[in-house]
């Protein structure tokens, strides 16, 4: 089975700073990858790279099947970002921000319905005004969105940010569920102790990987 990601001395540039600076990664179809470290490490940099957001600026990569330095158009299709803020209209409610954004995505917009439920924001909170609503609501917002849309890969950075101890176990269940349904899920997070129970972790530094830890493994330095 080919990998969903491989990259190979793969290098993105913010601006004149490389981000990414010669990253080699392989994750298989289903597995969930966290990627950790501190800010500035790349962690979020590497997200938009495999989004198909920033320019391939020299190694391979190829995400989902396409080479990312020919066709990222496809990548971003098929891929679905939660980043840190989440893009809502403010007039609409969380019902119309979905029915629409499931538009967009050439999805049938009669899915928004049972993920909201699934993350826990039908019935009032359903028809309230997106503007009203806190910060972790939008959060399981963003996360309902993926839910309807079922990407085949799932890209979360710091998923966790922002909810409290439900929704945080709300967002582990939405990623277990997602591995199981064949999606493949790579995350950013702080939180070592839930990484922790992610099937693979790889440490970042200076937008490179110097550490990794697979399933069953004991964490070793990359060559």
């Amino acid at each position: 089975m080919a990998p969903v990601v491989t990259l190979r001395s793969a290098v993105a540039l913010l601006g004149r700073f490389p981000a990414l600076s010669g990253v080699d990664l392989d994750v298989e179809e289903g597995c969930v990858l966290a990627a950790l470290g501190a800010n500035g490490a790349g962690k979020t940099t590497l997200l938009h790279l495999l989004a198909g957001l920033l320019e391939l600026r020299s190694g391979t990569a190829t995400v989902l099947g396409c080479d990312l330095a020919k066709d990222r158009a496809s990548v971003r299709r098929r891929a679905g970002l939660l980043g840190h803020g989440v893009s809502l209209y403010a007039d609409l409610t969380p019902l119309e921000n979905l029915s629409f954004a499931l538009r967009a995505a050439r999805r049938d917009p009669a899915l928004a319905a049972a993920s909201l439920e699934r993350v826990g924001l039908l019935g009032r909170l359903a028809t309230t005004p997106a503007r009203s609503l806190s910060a972790g609501q939008q959060r399981r917002m963003g996360l309902a969105l993926l839910h309807a849309r079922r990407p085949s890969l799932w890209l979360l950075d710091e998923p966790h940010a922002g909810l409290d101890g439900p929704g945080r176990d709300l967002c582990d269940e939405l990623v277990d569920e997602a591995a199981r349904g064949g999606a493949t899920v790579v995350l950013t997070s702080h939180d070592a102790e839930r990484a922790a129970s992610c099937a693979d972790v790889v440490v970042m530094l200076a937008g490179g990987m110097v550490a990794q830890q697979r399933a069953g493994e004991r964490r070793r330095h990359v060559a």
